[in-house]
């Protein structure tokens, strides 16, 4: 966390970077622009700025005090026993906007958000978002082996496709098994990630049963400018990567472009990985922006499969684009509209596929997606959200060469799926420095029919200690995948099982954030419940029927400091309690610990900036022991493992660097899923060129 002071006084706050030339360069989006208006003496100094935060010509999101309706009986004592005189709020805070859709400042957030910036991206020198996310509380993280394979986030032990993800508002999750495959994508022109923990269904829809996170791309502001790099290293790898960002008068722009070669350690493990995204607005004036998220990604992967089955010759292609039109239009100070109209597209060849039975396949998923969001400030206590959102999705999958040597076998299985949904958010304010929100959603599916959820949240920040307390409860849904309903085995014909529903949850969640030593230290701990209802998953038949339910609790931790300036310090720990609560899913009995879900995780990684020169990173994950599904037998414990990474740049002027790193430094053997290793230690380095 960084802090501009102008004439003595605080006008930025947020993640930085520094500029090769050693002053202080906020990064878009992320800082709050310098503003000269003159507060209004209705709102406090964070509205004005949060207007200006998103989009220097454009006041995106009309302000954001949010606000739940628990602990309502006890809003009215709390506002009485405030000072009659509070002290303002700073003039400019970080602000985050997933937890609510609407601008607010970090430190009162009513949800569990945690943000890693474009610095942290820079300092560990991380070029997956799979890898930035390892850092956050209540999340894991689960790779199949070596980067390029399938690559899984489990949100408070809840499964991966149970996280809604989204870029810029659009919801991204892809493919038969509706989750979100981190494995190929890559920080390339990315601003920040926001993690919200807890059910966001009633904000996002489906797939935001464990929570949503948001990826924000750069946005480009003042001159142009561009970076080169290039790296070489450890298992025949090669990347390149190019950024440019900047505005020419009312045209602004971002755009990231990275090539990946490597072999990985295992034969018939190469991963080759072409990524390209780019953010194009037009803002004719101080009001409107229209613009574009465009993306494209082609991954090629070897899988070799696990050690004790290997394939030597099964290789994976995934094919994916995204293109997502949007407007932002504000036409007076109290009233926003936000409109997004998205298509993507994702195309996966398997070819050779060695499993002996089906042969070479072809998936193809293609979705259409209409996001509409209206921000109206009723008064000055009070802001009304609301928005309707539409899904049209084809996912199927193509078997040209299945055997027919056992009947008819249908050579395509599709499925097509509708949503249309409408959602309405309060954010109330009764008094300084208190927040409430409360908001509820219906969803109607072409399947499986109407879904409602609700959510309830609250803050309350005590200026003089410089406290946040926090605590939500919320209902969630994740609808069954494409691949639950097309790949159901019915073992007696005549019988049709009955459709397959939603899986459900109801979670909740208290914390407490302290900050200390004029926000030099910041300490912050979160317990949190989740009763899990509806899920799908195999009887004794091998057939998939909503059967299942479970419980996960645990307590998020986490430590930001900077004691002394240049030096940066993370710890973050989750200890998770996740069990089974029925006996019908044939993969595990009744008061088992769910699959791959660790007990106790812990991150710390150490940061310091020599002379202005030289930044070096250190970081580990400690990741205890997690049960593993042995499917035919009883099930097993995977052991610990650490992993410790470096990495140093060193500035040689302020065009270029030179950097370097290494991964895994103590040369851990270790496999996040049983049977497929992660690589041993690696070492890699290569030059920067900005201009």
């Amino acid at each position: 966390m960084l802090e501009v002071v102008v004439d003595r006084r605080p006008v930025c706050v947020g993640s930085a970077r520094v500029s090769r030339a050693g002053d202080v360069v906020p990064t878009s989006r992320t800082f709050m622009k310098i503003v000269s208006a003159r507060r209004r003496k209705s709102e406090p100094d964070w509205r004005s700025h949060a207007r200006r935060a998103r989009y220097p010509d454009l006041y995106r999101h009309t302000q954001g005090r949010i606000a739940t309706l628990l602990f309502s009986l006890l809003a009215s004592s709390i506002c009485y026993a405030q000072d009659s005189s509070p002290t303002p709020a700073p003039e400019s805070e970080a602000i985050v906007i997933t937890g609510t859709r609407i601008d607010i400042p970090l430190d009162q957030s009513p949800a569990s958000v945690s943000v890693v910036t474009s610095q942290d991206f820079e300092e560990k020198q991380i070029e997956r978002v799979a890898d930035a996310l390892r850092e956050v509380p209540g999340l894991s993280v689960v790779q199949s082996g070596a980067p390029g394979q399938l690559t899984s986030v489990f949100t408070r032990g809840l499964r991966s496709e149970h996280t809604q993800v989204l870029l810029d508002g659009i919801p991204i999750n892809q493919g038969l098994a509706g989750l979100m495959n981190f494995a190929d994508f890559t920080i390339d022109d990315l601003d920040r990630i926001e993690v919200v923990r807890g059910p966001q269904s009633t904000l996002y829809g489906p797939r935001a049963l464990a929570g949503a996170i948001q990826i924000f791309t750069k946005r480009g502001d003042g001159a142009p400018t561009f970076m080169f790099s290039a790296e070489g290293g450890s298992y025949g790898t090669f990347r390149e990567a190019f950024e440019s960002e900047g505005k020419i008068e009312q045209l602004d722009y971002s755009l990231g472009l990275s090539r990946l070669d490597t072999d990985n350690a295992r034969p018939n493990n190469q991963y080759r990985l072409t990524n390209a995204i780019a953010d194009i607005g037009w803002s004719p004036n101080a009001t409107l922006r229209i613009g574009s998220l465009i993306t494209y990604s082609l991954a090629d992967t070897g899988n070799p499969n696990t050690i004790f089955d290997a394939k030597p010759l099964d290789n994976f292609l995934t094919e994916r684009w995204l293109i997502g039109p949007h407007i932002d239009w504000q036409p007076v100070e109290w009233w926003s509209h936000h409109l997004i109209v998205s298509y993507d597209h994702e195309r996966q060849l398997n070819d050779p596929n060695q499993d002996g039975f089906v042969g070479p396949t072809r998936a193809l998923f293609e979705r259409t997606q209409v996001d509409y969001q209206n921000d109206l400030r009723a008064t000055s206590w009070l802001t009304i959200t609301s928005g309707f959102f539409f899904s049209s999705v084809n996912a199927g999958q193509e078997r040209p060469f299945v055997s027919q040597d056992f009947g008819p076998q249908p050579r395509f299985v599709s499925d097509h799926t509708d949503e249309t949904g409408i959602f309405a958010q309060l954010t109330l304010t009764p008094c300084e420095n208190l927040i409430f929100v409360s908001g509820g959603r219906f969803d109607h599916f072409n399947q499986f029919g109407d879904v409602w959820t609700w959510r309830e949240a609250a803050s309350y920040l005590i200026r003089k200690t410089d406290t946040t307390l926090h605590a939500s409860g919320a209902t969630g849904f994740s609808p069954p995948t494409s691949q639950d309903k097309i790949f159901r085995f019915n073992p007696n014909p005549s019988q049709s099982p009955p459709p397959l529903g939603p899986e459900e949850g109801l979670g909740w969640d208290a914390g407490i954030e302290q900050r200390f030593w004029d926000k030099r230290v910041t300490i912050g701990a979160t317990y949190f419940h989740n009763d899990l209802s509806n899920l799908i998953g195999i009887t004794g038949l091998f057939e998939t029927f909503n059967i299942g339910s479970a419980i996960t609790q645990g307590i998020e931790t986490e430590l930001r400091a900077t004691p002394v300036d240049d030096l940066t310090l993370l710890v973050t720990y989750t200890y998770l309690d996740s069990e089974k609560t029925s006996s019908a899913d044939i993969n595990q009995p009744k008061g088992a610990r769910l699959p791959r879900r660790p007990r106790n995780e812990v991150y710390a990684s150490a940061s310091y900036l020599w002379c202005k020169k030289l930044r070096t990173t250190l970081s580990a994950k400690w990741v205890n022991a997690r049960e593993e599904l042995n499917f035919g037998g009883p099930n097993f414990d995977i052991e610990d493992y650490t992993f410790v990474n470096f990495a140093a740049e060193y500035d040689i002027n302020a065009h270029v660097s030179v950097f370097g790193r290494i991964d895994n430094l103590t040369n851990e053997h270790y496999a996040e899923v049983f049977g497929f290793p992660a690589l041993g230690r690696a070492l890699y380095g290569g030059v920067k060129l900005r201009f």
